[in-house]
C-alpha cells in the first residue's frame, strides 16, 4: 500500500508517533488510509452541509476496514461572485483545487481518495486531481437544492436573476422581487436547475466516477447519506482491487458523458471542464467530437432554465440511470466502459431506478424534444477555433439570426446598456476581453443574459462572448469564442454596427466584413492592458484557450 511509505518500518516510528497524536491506533495506522477531500464551507450553499456527507463517508470507510482522514479544499460560489470582480477567480479556482488535492495526497501517501464537492469549479477540479494522481478515487457530491415555490409555481435562482430585468422593465415590482428572493433557494445544495454544478455532478455518473444517484439525489434526502456510506465502503474495495481512474476515464467514458450531456441539455461549461479533464486523463478530445455526438443524440430532458422542472424531478423520473437506459435502447452508450462500481456502466445500474416514470420530465428516445443534442459548437471567421451554445435553450426564432453588433469591452458596460434600454430587438451583443487571459478568468455572465430574459429580449437579441455563461442562462448566448480577444482573435476586430450572422443548426458564426477590412483591423490590433497582481497575474500568463479547456501550461 502507498501509505506504508509513511507508516511501515523502524525508520517510520516518528511518523507513527505523529499519527498516534491524532488518536489513531496501530490497527488504524496499518489499514488502508483514505483521504477525503472536502469542499465544506460556510460560504457556499451547496457546501454548507458537506460535513454530514463526510461523516457518512467516514462511517462507510470504517465499515469497509479503512482509516479516513479529511482535508479541505477551497470553493467559490458562482452566484455570490457573479457580476463583480469575484468572478475573475471562479474558473481560476479550478486549478488551485486540483493542485491542492495533488499536494495533500502525494505529501501524505494516501491509498485512496474520496472527493466531496458540489458546485461549479469544485467538481471538475477534483476530477482533474483524480486523473492526475491516478490512485483509487471516487466522487460523492452534496446533492441538489430543492426548488422553491411562489404562487404554486416552482422558482429557483435563475428566476431571481431574470426578475431583476423584469423590475428594470417595469414588469415586476420590487415587492414581488422580494418574495422571489425569500423563496427561490429554500434548502442547502447546488442550485436546483440543470446549471453547471448539477450538470457536472451528472457527468460524474456518466463518466463512471461516482455511484448511481450521485448526480440527482437532492441534498436534503436521507438517500444521499446512505449513498455516502456506500461510497466510503466502496473506496476501500477499490484500493484492494487497485481500480484506478485510468481504467475508468477512458475514451468510452467521455463518449458516454457527451451522450448524457446532449440528452440532458447541460450547461455549456461542461465542454470546458470535460476538455480539461480529458487533458489530465490523456484522452483525445476535441470540439469536433462534440458535434459528431450531438448530431446523433436525442435531447430527452429540458430542466430549468429551459423548462419548469428541476433536478428533484429528474431524480424521481429515474435520474442518470434512466437516461443511460434510454440511450442504451438506441445503442448510443458504449457498454464497455467500467465504472467505480467495478462493473460496466449498464451492469452497475439499479434494477428499478424509477420512482415515478414521467415523460414530461424525461422523454423516451422515440419522443425526444429534438433529434439532436442540447449543445452545439459553432465555427466561422468569428470563431476559428470554435464557440459553444446551449441549443436547447435557444428560441426557434433565434436559430438563424443576422444583426448589427453592439460592442462592449467588458460585462459591466454591457449590463449598463441593457438596463438603460439601449439594446434593441435584433441586436447582437458582443462582450469581449472576458476570456481566460483577457478577463482574466473567463467570467460567467448570468446578469446580462438574465436581464435580457427578464426584459423579454431573449428571443430577439443574441449575445456573443469570449467569456462564458452560467448554466442558468437561456437564449442565443454564444460563449467560449476562440481565439479570445486578448490573444488577437477575430472577436477583437468587431466594430459597432458590423453585421454578424448566426446559424446554430449549421454550426456557423460569421462576421460579415470583407477579408481586406479585417486584415487592416488586425494589423492595428493592440491587446487590452491589465494591471494584475498575485494569482490572477500568474493565471493570465499560464492559461490556455477555452478550446483547450482553459488549462494551465
Amino acid at each position: 500500500m502507498r501509505s506504508h511509505e509513511m507508516t511501515k518500518g523502524v525508520q517510520r516510528a516518528p511518523h507513527r508517533a505523529l499519527l498516534k497524536s491524532l488518536g489513531l491506533t496501530d490497527r488504524e495506522i496499518h489499514q488502508p488510509i483514505i483521504g477525503i477531500a472536502s469542499a465544506q464551507s460556510e460560504v457556499v450553499p451547496g457546501h454548507q452541509h458537506l460535513n454530514q456527507i463526510v461523516e457518512a463517508v467516514k462511517a462507510g470507510i470504517r465499515m469497509g476496514g479503512g482509516t479516513p482522514m479529511t482535508f479541505p479544499t477551497i470553493g467559490v460560489c458562482d452566484g455570490l461572485a457573479m457580476n463583480h470582480k469575484g468572478m475573475h477567480y471562479s474558473l481560476a479556482s479550478r486549478e488551485l483545487i486540483a493542485d491542492s488535492i495533488e499536494t495533500m495526497v502525494e505529501a501524505h501517501c494516501f491509498d485512496g481518495l474520496v472527493l466531496v464537492p458540489n458546485c461549479d469549479k469544485i467538481v471538475p477540479g477534483m476530477l482533474m486531481a483524480a486523473a492526475r494522481l491516478n490512485i483509487p478515487a471516487i466522487v460523492i457530491s452534496g446533492g441538489a437544492m430543492l426548488a422553491g415555490e411562489v404562487d404554486g409555481k416552482p422558482v429557483d435562482l435563475s428566476s431571481v436573476f431574470e426578475a431583476v430585468g423584469a423590475v428594470h422593465q417595469g414588469k415586476l415590482s420590487e415587492t414581488e422581487l422580494k418574495v422571489l428572493e425569500e423563496h427561490a433557494c429554500p434548502t442547502c445544495g447546488s442550485c436546483s436547475g440543470m446549471y453547471t454544478a448539477n450538470s457536472m455532478n451528472c457527468m460524474t455518473e456518466a463518466l463512471g466516477m461516482a455511484l448511481p444517484g450521485n448526480g440527482t439525489i437532492p441534498a436534503v434526502y436521507a438517500h444521499r447519506i446512505r449513498l455516502a456510506k456506500e461510497t466510503g465502503t466502496r473506496i476501500v474495495e477499490m484500493v484492494a482491487s487497485q481500480l484506478l481512474p485510468s481504467a475508468v476515464l477512458t475514451p468510452s467514458a467521455f463518449h458516454n458523458a457527451l451522450r448524457v450531456d446532449m440528452a440532458l441539455g447541460c450547461s455549456t461549461n461542461t465542454l470546458l471542464h470535460l476538455t480539461a479533464l480529458a487533458h489530465e486523463a490523456k484522452v483525445p478530445f476535441d470540439l469536433e467530437l462534440v458535434n459528431t455526438i450531438s448530431r446523433s443524440t436525442p435531447n430527452l430532458c429540458r430542466l430549468s432554465p429551459v423548462g419548469t422542472d428541476h433536478i428533484e424531478d429528474l431524480h424521481k423520473a429515474g435520474g442518470i440511470p434512466a437516461v443511460l437506459k434510454a440511450l442504451s435502447e438506441q445503442t448510443l452508450i458504449d457498454e464497455t466502459a467500467i465504472t467505480v462500481s467495478g462493473k460496466s456502466i449498464l451492469d452497475g445500474l439499479p434494477l428499478a431506478p424509477f420512482i415515478s416514470k414521467n415523460e414530461k420530465v424525461l422523454r423516451s428516445a422515440q419522443t425526444p424534444y429534438s433529434q439532436t443534442g442540447g449543445l452545439q459548437v459553432l465555427w466561422g471567421n468569428l470563431a476559428p477555433n470554435g464557440a459553444v451554445v446551449k441549443k436547447s435553450a435557444v428560441s426557434e426564432k433565434m436559430m438563424q439570426h443576422t444583426g448589427p453588433a453592439r460592442v462592449f469591452d467588458d460585462e459591466a458596460s454591457a449590463v449598463a446598456a441593457i438596463q438603460a434600454g439601449a439594446i434593441q430587438k435584433g441586436d447582437v451583443l458582443v462582450i469581449r476581453y472576458e476570456g481566460p487571459k483577457g478577463g482574466p478568468g473567463m467570467r460567467e455572465m448570468l446578469s446580462p443574459t438574465a436581464t435580457l430574459s427578464g426584459m423579454g429580449l431573449d428571443d430577439s437579441v443574441a449575445l456573443i462572448t469570449d467569456g462564458r455563461f452560467s448554466g442558468a442562462t437561456r437564449g442565443a448566448a454564444i460563449g467560449h469564442v476562440s481565439p479570445e480577444a486578448q490573444e488577437g482573435g477575430p472577436i477583437a476586430w468587431v466594430c459597432e454596427g458590423d453585421l454578424i450572422e448566426i446559424d446554430i443548426e449549421k454550426g456557423r458564426l460569421e462576421l460579415l466584413v470583407d477579408a481586406e477590412t479585417l486584415s487592416k483591423r488586425k494589423a492595428v490590433f493592440v491587446p487590452k492592458k491589465h494591471v494584475l497582481t498575485g494569482y490572477l497575474k500568474r493565471y493570465a500568463q499560464m492559461v490556455t484557450s477555452a478550446a483547450e479547456g482553459a488549462v494551465l501550461k
